[in-house]
């Protein structure tokens, strides 16, 4: 078993980006600053240009807002969400790194049950060294922390695993929660700490949140698209969903792995589920057309990069939900062009079968 998979945990700091989207002063680093300094930040200021952002001493970073997205890829800026967190997808083009971690600005450091501050970014990092087991559920969870291991009747054909592309961490305090279950359940708070990482399998979906997540950006930087979004657009608070639904058919098709559970960040501030009711109406009604589209995508062995997959997916989209809204219409042509951005500003990646055995649908 590798040194990663033992127990030894990189640092990378060379390899990984932590990525911000934001529309205030970044205080919230200096909760972070024993986990976050060594590491290089790209921070994306959503909203009004020329509002200044000020961000604590010590930190190695990029500031980049809208004026900079429309020079940057000009017509191509068309495909970057603007008054929503989706903005943040523009450092993905950018970035250069292997690894990106992205949170919320109004996510701070948990606590594990012993009262110990956790290294959230560390964890992430472990889960995306270690492989996952999409194609067979261990019933110990993640067969490669420390202490547990594959149990008895799992095939020992299977127990190398697979890259793992996401590492899709969760949230004390204030829960995740849709606008209608905010109404109904205003006071309530998750208290519930569960040690635990676990493999999602393949062909199951999950709804992905985007405060506290990390990923595989040279494996699968491509999908990780959150869509068009927020001001000028019909929905909010799906752009993190849309990247997960299609992150995760894109995965399930190239044999790799996403993994979910820990870490714990501390979610401290609750939205206003009136403004969250306007933003979702939409895209609740519109989730349960969604999730059977999902379900049912077959991609075919010809798309062998996770580009070639999204555009296939776009193509999709276009052809059977378009019937839905022409909403799916507009956000296809978007997929198509996020593509086109992210070959041009990384245009030697993507160009050869990265996946040769990948199992076959």
């Amino acid at each position: 078993m590798s040194e990663e998979a033992t127990g030894a945990v990189p640092v990378l700091k060379d390899e990984l980006d932590i990525v911000i989207p934001t529309i205030r002063n970044l205080d919230f680093l200096e909760m972070w600053r024993p986990f976050f300094e060594p590491y290089h930040l790209i921070i994306i200021q959503d909203g009004d240009p020329s509002k200044l952002i000020k961000v604590p001493q010590g930190f190695d970073y990029e500031l980049y807002n809208r004026n900079d997205i429309n020079r940057i890829l000009g017509p191509k800026a068309s495909c970057i969400s603007f008054k929503d967190s989706a903005c943040r997808c523009f450092a993905f083009l950018l970035s250069k790194k292997k690894y990106i971690f992205t949170i919320d600005d109004d996510c701070f450091v948990a606590k594990d049950p012993s009262g110990n501050e956790i290294n959230a970014l560390q964890q992430h990092i472990k889960n995306l060294v270690t492989p996952s087991t999409p194609f067979f559920f261990n019933t110990l969870y993640d067969p490669y922390r420390d202490g547990a291991d594959f149990v008895r009747g799992y095939p020992f054909s299977l127990r190398e695993g697979v890259p793992t592309v996401v590492s899709h961490g969760l949230w004390l305090n204030i829960p995740d929660y849709d606008a209608p279950t905010q109404l109904v359940k205003p006071l309530e708070r998750n208290t519930r700490y569960v040690d635990a990482v676990m493999t999602i399998p393949k062909g199951t979906l999950f709804p992905m949140c985007g405060m506290n997540l990390a990923f595989n950006r040279e494996l699968i930087g491509p999908a990780m698209y959150f869509g068009l979004m927020g001001d000028g657009q019909p929905v909010g608070r799906y752009d993190d969903m849309w990247a997960g639904w299609c992150m995760k058919v894109i995965s399930d098709h190239l044999g790799l792995g996403v993994k979910t559970g820990l870490p714990y960040i501390w979610h401290s501030k609750a939205s206003n589920p009136f403004v969250n009711l306007k933003k979702e109406y939409k895209g609740i009604y519109w989730q349960e057309e969604l999730i059977p589209f999902f379900q049912s995508v077959s991609l075919p062995k010809d798309c062998t990069t996770a580009q070639k997959c999204y555009l296939e997916l776009s193509k999709q989209v276009k052809a059977k939900l378009g019937k839905v809204d022409d909403y799916f219409n507009k956000l296809a042509d978007a997929m198509v062009t996020w593509i086109e951005a992210w070959d041009e500003l990384n245009p030697s990646e993507g160009k050869s079968d990265a996946f040769p055995n990948a199992p076959a649908n």
